[in-house]
């Protein structure tokens, strides 16, 4: 495969939202003789980008960063002694660089991609051997883009604790309809649980129940969500709660987690707003609720591998927003349709083509 000696990037030129994201040119990476080039061919956005491009992400990040942790391509040229890929295998790489398997730690994100260390927002990216992992088969490259960060996290949420994995007839509630909270339905589903999931319109509620989902109840019209949920259930309660709105959404978490249930704390998507009361649940409520909050931060490659083999195994694809990607060069506008709150499912971009029908 040829590979050209410059290509086109994004970089956060200084941290002020999308707008500050410029498209220019830089040198394709030298790799190490333990290295990868892969060309990138689709890309895929996370909160956690906003977040990035504003300054305020929680682990820290840096001007002139290029951004974005997920990716996929095809492997263009290997190191000396690389002998797991070879030219032209189809990959995504990890979320963080190096965590191979076990826990994570805050002091691990800083080899994240896109965060500390450059990121996917380019054509060609140079990747350790070991910080790659094989994406489905029959999948498009806009499809595999969606899994690092956001299947990941839902998959360490709901299968990620030891004695606690979903399973057979389990409930399981996820919120909205973001990369993470999709994932979790479809997971929930693989693994035979049944879902209660929340969202805000009609026309979303209707994709939620093509997905599976059992109930799906519109906090728009009932902020008060809890106690309904909880009745979907029975009166019993949820074994699992994928949560992503944080200190917005936490206090209806405990209204409707079940005794020694699992509230896995992912988002702070809806935070508390300022001059509202403050609801935030404290430790008594975990007390009173007997209940387990775990806090997510994506996982590991051999998550990302379990993941993988659990959607070619029931054979079931990613939900890319809109059924199309945005182009390279739209790149702030898929931040600006990411920070709308208006997707369904994991927006996409493809890297070199304008676009791309799924």
């Amino acid at each position: 495969m040829s590979v050209p000696t410059t290509q086109r990037e994004w970089r956060i030129e200084k941290f002020g939202g999308p707008q500050s994201l410029k498209l220019g040119d830089g040198p394709v990476p030298a790799i190490g003789d333990t290295e990868v080039l892969v060309k990138l061919h689709a890309l895929s956005l996370n909160s956690r980008d906003l977040a990035v491009a504003t300054g305020k992400y929680i682990f820290g990040a840096k001007e002139g960063i290029v951004p974005l942790s997920d990716g996929a391509g095809e492997v263009a040229a290997v190191g000396a002694k690389v002998r797991k890929w070879k030219i032209g295998d189809r990959v995504a790489p990890q979320f963080v660089t190096g965590f191979i398997s076990g826990a994570i730690g805050p002091s691990d994100f800083s080899g994240s991609l896109g965060g500390a260390n450059d990121g996917l927002a380019r054509q060609y990216a140079a990747v350790a051997e070991e910080d790659l992992v094989r994406i489905p088969e029959g999948w498009s490259y806009e499809e595999a883009a969606t899994l690092p960060c956001a299947a990941v996290t839902a998959w360490n949420a709901l299968f990620g604790l030891d004695g606690r994995k979903v399973g057979p007839g389990q409930w399981v509630l996820t919120q909205g309809t973001g990369g993470v909270s999709v994932f979790a339905l479809q997971l929930a589903k693989i693994a035979g649980a049944r879902v209660v999931a929340t969202t805000s319109s009609e026309a979303k509620a209707a994709r939620l129940r093509e997905l599976g989902a059992d109930v799906v109840i519109n906090y728009a019209e009932n902020p008060a969500w809890g106690a309904a949920a909880r009745e979907a259930t029975g009166g019993r309660g949820f074994d699992h709660i994928v949560e992503v709105g944080g200190t917005g959404t936490l206090a209806q978490s405990y209204k409707a987690i079940k005794p020694e249930g699992v509230i896995s704390v992912i988002g702070l998507v809806a935070r508390k707003e300022r001059g509202k009361p403050d609801d935030t649940p404290n430790l008594l409520a975990t007390l009173m609720n007997s209940s387990i909050v775990r806090g997510i931060q994506v996982g590991s490659r051999a998550q990302l591998e379990q993941v993988v083999a659990a959607f070619e195994g029931a054979k079931v694809h990613p939900v890319v927003d809109g059924g199309k990607a945005w182009r390279f060069d739209q790149l702030p506008e898929a931040y600006e349709h990411l920070k709308g709150s208006k997707h369904f499912g994991k927006v996409v971009v493809a890297v070199d083509h304008l676009s791309s029908r799924l």
